[in-house]
């Protein structure tokens, strides 16, 4: 995987010809979902075609999402797919706290990825990041939230996105993945989703469909002028030591180098 995915494509893991076609779209990450895109009378042949897949090593990183822990299922997915060759991520759903964490974790040779789902979760966020060194990321589930809160306005999960991002950082982890942007249809807004999102501190996005893929990929590639801008930091910092301002006026010190790291290795990943 590369190490900066930008694209995490769900696909239903009761529709092998889904995750087929998933596998092959240039998804940085495919994520095969046990958990609400599969009807409960589909759990079980889900779970069993996905492990059969995983025992092979896919041709993309895979991710599975899992039933919830509390759920019928969620136990079952976890033996059935934690230890899988080719497994390269547990998704875990509304978790809440960081015990539950460290629980999948006794069990699972994968990297965890957290979905925190409610208001408690949230409010929990910085100590379910730190729960588990295999722990590799947090990330919104931002529908279920949503209803929790009973936000009717997007703007009103600003604050929880933003305290996941500012969670996710202080624990060492990667900046969370936006959560998706439910109308497939509708590229011009989440183009403009993914530029506040992107503005707040995510880093790529999750998607339902392949034709969301490009969209989020522009949106979180850096700009041309971004990118020239990272190596002029680049060359000012490889000739001098210390702060110091480049010819425009921009003051520049370890920080900036740091972010104009990334800013490349984003605009030069495949």
């Amino acid at each position: 995987m590369t190490a900066y995915p930008l694209t995490w494509l769900y696909a239903p893991g009761d529709r092998p010809d889904v995750v087929a076609k998933a596998l092959t779209s240039g998804a940085d990450v495919v994520v095969i979902d046990l958990e609400d895109a599969v009807a409960p009378d589909r759990k079980a042949y889900a779970r069993a075609t996905t492990a059969e897949l995983l025992a092979d090593r896919p041709p993309a990183p895979v991710h599975v999402r899992v039933n919830a822990l509390d759920s019928p299922w969620g136990e079952q997915d976890i033996a059935a797919v934690a230890r899988a060759p080719g497994l390269s991520g547990l998704r875990l759903p509304k978790i809440t706290s960081p015990a539950e964490v460290t629980h999948v974790a006794r069990r699972a040779a994968a990297g965890l990825y957290a979905l925190l789902e409610t208001a408690l979760a949230v409010e929990q966020a910085y100590a379910i990041a730190g729960a588990h060194p295999n722990l590799r990321g947090i990330a919104l589930g931002e529908a279920d939230l949503r209803a929790d809160l009973g936000a009717y306005d997007d703007s009103g999960l600003d604050w929880p996105r933003s305290r996941v991002i500012v969670a996710a950082r202080a624990a060492g982890l990667p900046p969370p993945p936006q959560s998706v942007h439910p109308d497939t249809r509708d590229l011009e807004g989440l183009a403009a989703s993914c530029a506040h999102g992107r503005a707040l501190g995510f880093l790529g996005r999750a998607a339902i469909h392949p034709r969301q893929l490009p969209v989020i990929e522009r949106a979180y590639r850096p700009t041309e002028e971004e990118t020239e801008q990272a190596e002029a930091v680049l060359k000012a910092a490889a000739t001098e030591q210390g702060a110091q301002a480049l010819p425009d006026g921009r003051f520049i010190d370890a920080a900036v180098v740091t972010a104009a790291q990334r800013t490349l290795a984003l605009a030069r990943r495949r």
